[in-house]
C-alpha cells in the first residue's frame, strides 16, 4: 500500500471561478508540485501514475458533513472527462451522480449540523479504455447509519425518504402503502 498526496481542502460555501475548463488544462500534464494545490492536481497524478504504471488509481475524498466531498468528486470525474478527450465527455460527472436525488433521498437526513446530511458513503468506480479514456462508471452507495432508522438524537430527523413517503400518502399511488401523517408514525418534523 502505497499512499500519495493528501490535500486538505476547504469548502468555501460560495462559488469560485477555479474549476472552469481553463483551470483544468493548467492543470494537466503538469508534475505534483508544480502548481498551487488543487483537486486537479490530486487528479493529475492520479490520472498519470494509471497512464504510466498501468494500475488502478485511488483517490479518497473524505470530511465532515458539509465539507463539499460530493462536489470535490465531481469536479474530479469533471477533469478526467475532460483529460481523458472521452467521446462520453457529455459531463460524466452528471450522469454518474444522475442517482444522487435518490441516493439523497434514502441516506440523508437532517443533524444538529446540517439539514442534509449523507449518512452513508459513496464508492464511485470510473472504468477506463486503453487509451485512457472514460468507458464507463459505477457507483455503489453504503449505509453507515442503520440505527436512524429507529431512533434519532434529539433535534435530528430519520432519513428524508421517510417524511417523502408520508408527505404523499394521499397520493393515489401511495394509497396501498396504507401511511399516515408523520407524527402517526412516529416521525416528527422539526
Amino acid at each position: 500500500l502505497v499512499v500519495g498526496i493528501i490535500l486538505v481542502a476547504i469548502n468555501p460555501y460560495k462559488q469560485l471561478p477555479i474549476y472552469g475548463d481553463a483551470i483544468i488544462h493548467a492543470y494537466s500534464g503538469q508534475n505534483m508540485g508544480d502548481m498551487d494545490p488543487h483537486i486537479f492536481a490530486v487528479a493529475e497524478e492520479a490520472y498519470k501514475q494509471m497512464a504510466r504504471n498501468n494500475k488502478n488509481q485511488s483517490i479518497i475524498v473524505s470530511g465532515e458533513s458539509g465539507a463539499g466531498k460530493t462536489v470535490s468528486a465531481r469536479y474530479t470525474m469533471r477533469y478526467f472527462a475532460t483529460v481523458s478527450k472521452s467521446s462520453s465527455n457529455v459531463h460524466v460527472e452528471d450522469k454518474v451522480l444522475a442517482s444522487n436525488p435518490i441516493t439523497e433521498a434514502v441516506g440523508n437526513a437532517k443533524t444538529t449540523r446540517n439539514d442534509n446530511s449523507s449518512r452513508f458513503g459513496k464508492y464511485t468506480e470510473i472504468s477506463f479504455d486503453q487509451s485512457y479514456q472514460i468507458i464507463g462508471a459505477n457507483m455503489r452507495t453504503y449505509l453507515l447509519e442503520k440505527s436512524r432508522v429507529v431512533f434519532q438524537s434529539e433535534n435530528e430527523r430519520n432519513y428524508h425518504i421517510f417524511y417523502q413517503l408520508c408527505a404523499s400518502a394521499m397520493q393515489p399511488e401511495f394509497k396501498h402503502l396504507k401511511l399516515g401523517k408523520c407524527q402517526e408514525n412516529n416521525l416528527i418534523f422539526i
